[in-house]
């Protein structure tokens, strides 16, 4: 059950930043006013949401514009007095959601540790939990091969399923009766087919949120992601370090929509990170110099073997690309489901 503290908070939008957050399928929202007494301690601030996940409590402060450093300083008391006064209990995340923030109180909010997160301007209907979680992952290296593979043949038998893969017919019978157990697949005499992708989408966001692949965000210096795409390929091929863009780069650049102007997203070992900021990183000596965001992440597979180019720019594979945008839920769901429309030609 989901409870919040402040009436300006839709269903929509409680969804929306637990996604955001990439809270386990087992996190749940309480009352803050029963979470204070059944901790025996007094606050005069308490945040508009909070969510309990494992050991760990978000206090999720949401605005639709941050233009002072007001809504900073108030929870960085929150989390002062809280510390102090039960320093003992559960440790405690700070989270932002605002569909504006200033670029001087976001550089300061992630200073001080508190996350941030990009409300949308508008919310459809959320995300629903409608995606039972099993012992097997239909996000899995294996699984995917078969999954992907069936979007991209619409209608095909487990057999040549499994032979196109180059995955035995025992896995690729099991990952469809996992799909079909789920309501994701079914079956149509020896053929199937995907028959609710909406339930799929929602399965893999569930399961492998981009979030828990996140190593760093790093403003780099150029003034639009194309370009620096572009660039920063052609700097790590010269430098023989492995890497491929994704999310909504490849995304963009693989479906012909719209990329976003303020970011570009890339796979980048932990070890390669520090290169990276090397070249990359906005000097803090040229404020003023035009500055986007480098997401990056860190990669639970083999991303960079089936790599393409794509206008000069290395992307991960198709596959790959609809995996990952997946993971990043409802903010990436209208590419998202471009892609699965235009799949089967890519």
């Amino acid at each position: 059950m989901i409870i919040v503290t402040s009436i300006d908070q839709s269903p929509e939008v409680v969804a929306f930043i637990r996604e955001a957050l990439g809270l386990s399928p087992d996190a749940r929202a309480d009352d803050v006013a029963v979470l204070y007494q059944a901790m025996e301690i007094e606050l005069p601030l308490q945040p508009d949401i909070v969510f309990k996940d494992g050991d760990r409590l978000y206090f999720v402060e949401v605005k639709s514009n941050v233009t002072s450093i007001d809504t900073i300083g108030r929870m960085q008391l929150l989390r002062e007095l809280w510390y102090r006064r039960r320093s003992n209990w559960h440790p405690v995340e700070l989270v932002i959601a605002a569909k504006t923030i200033r670029s001087r109180e976001e550089q300061l909010a992630r200073e001080l540790s508190i996350q941030i997160v990009k409300l949308p301007w508008t919310l459809g209907p959320p995300l629903q939990p409608e995606f039972k979680p099993s012992k097997s992952r239909i996000t899995s290296e294996k699984s995917w091969k078969i999954v992907s593979r069936l979007l991209k043949e619409k209608s095909t038998s487990i057999r040549q399923l499994a032979l196109q893969e180059n995955v035995s017919y025992g896995w690729a019978h099991k990952t469809i009766e996992m799909l079909m157990s789920q309501g994701i697949a079914k079956k149509n005499n020896s053929y199937v087919q995907i028959g609710d992708v909406k339930k799929l989408l929602n399965g893999i966001a569930w399961e492998r949120p981009m979030k828990n692949l996140s190593l760093a965000e790093i403003p780099v210096s150029f003034g639009d992601s194309i370009p620096a795409a572009k660039d920063i390929s052609s700097m790590l091929s010269e430098q023989n370090v492995p890497f491929a863009f994704t999310g909504y780069t490849a995304g963009g650049l693989y479906t012909g929509y719209a990329v976003r102007q303020d970011a570009v997203y890339l796979y980048l070992d932990k070890k390669n990170l520090d290169l990276f900021t090397e070249f990359f990183k906005t000097s803090s000596y040229e404020p003023d110099r035009s500055s986007i965001r480098a997401w990056i992440y860190a990669p639970d597979r083999d991303v960079y073997t089936d790599t393409r180019q794509k206008e000069g720019i290395t992307v991960v594979s198709p596959a790959q690309s609809l995996l990952d945008l997946a993971g990043f839920g409802y903010s990436a769901m209208d590419l998202t489901k471009a892609m699965v429309e235009m799949y089967d030609a890519l």
